[in-house]
């Protein structure tokens, strides 16, 4: 680390941090939008495993950022809230 001049951006990717922040910090923000389409729904965690037949604790799996939860996975959790999952590459 050079330490002036750096940002922090460039301190994570010298440090070899920065892609696994990154990708958490992607998770929390699905996990967060599902979340928040559950409440705004008034749907329980149970009620989500039903629609997506599968088991709550798969549910709970898949609102973790820190589980490795398949895109498949989170793809038919937003089926189930009637939301589609879109990813976009930059």
């Amino acid at each position: 680390m050079n330490g002036r001049g750096q940002d922090f951006s460039e301190f994570m990717k010298d440090e070899g941090l920065y892609e696994e922040a990154h990708e958490l910090a992607a998770k929390k923000i699905i996990a967060a939008q599902l979340k928040q389409e559950m409440d705004n729904q008034h749907l329980t965690k149970t009620a989500v495993a039903k629609k997506m037949h599968t088991t709550r604790s798969a549910v709970d799996n898949a609102l973790n950022p820190e589980f490795n939860t398949s895109i498949e996975t989170l793809d038919r959790f937003a089926c189930a809230l009637g939301k589609q999952l879109s990813l976009t590459i930059r």
